[in-house]
């Protein structure tokens, strides 16, 4: 059974998830902790659980959602696996995390890449890697079908999406993944995202103001 555990990090209040099953094997995706606090936090839940951490991910590499990627390879010594296209995405930060409050921040580059059509494992649990691009060029998402689940990153939100306007966004290629690739998932999937509360596909299809299919009057 597969175990998520949540924490909200740094100024963007992003969501960095761990997620976990009864092997005690288990992923962080997306850690945003940047303050030694939210480090600690972060550290202290994986050890009281006992996991074993096997794998650093990212769904994208814009600046929130990578803060703690150093802190996590130094403390795990695990691979760091995204997309190959969010590889400049990733490089970029550097550049520019001082302009957004973030003078600490360290580069760490990826081991390996993800692409769709492949599973990612660890303990008992297999996702299928999502491909879904429009709010960075090489977004992914890990669906889990047994379980029900999706982490969505930045791409769908509860009752919003992702923006275009940063480098690598088109509104149009978002709004493609998300019908294409989302919307086909069945309605009782649950949603993760990279910011803001849980929903579901169901939900998002008939009640989000941008992208649903059956909105209701």
């Amino acid at each position: 059974m597969l175990s998520i555990q949540t924490f909200t990090f740094n100024a963007f209040a992003e969501n960095t998830y761990v997620a976990f099953d009864e092997t005690g094997e288990a992923v962080i995706i997306d850690p945003g902790c940047y303050s030694s606090q939210e480090c600690a936090e972060l550290t202290e839940f994986i050890s009281e659980q006992k996991l074993m951490v096997k794998y650093l991910l990212n769904t994208h590499c814009h600046i929130d959602h990578v803060l703690g990627n150093h802190f996590v390879k130094e403390k795990y010594k695990v691979p760091f696996l995204i997309h190959a296209l969010e590889e400049k995405v990733l490089r970029a930060v550097k550049s520019y995390a001082p302009n957004y409050g973030f003078p600490n921040y360290s580069e760490v580059l990826p081991d390996a890449f993800l692409a769709e059509g492949e599973k990612l494992k660890f303990g008992n649990v297999a996702w299928d890697i999502l491909f879904l691009p429009g709010h960075a060029p090489g977004h992914i998402g890990f669906y889990d079908k047994p379980e029900r689940k999706l982490f969505s990153g930045d791409v769908l939100f509860e009752e919003s999406i992702g923006r275009t306007d940063l480098p690598g966004g088109n509104f149009q290629t978002l709004i493609e993944s998300i019908h294409q690739k989302l919307f086909t998932l069945p309605d009782d999937i649950t949603v993760y995202p990279g910011h803001g509360a849980t929903t579901t596909i169901g939900h998002e299809k008939i009640h989000n103001p941008f992208c649903a299919i059956g909105l209701k009057k």
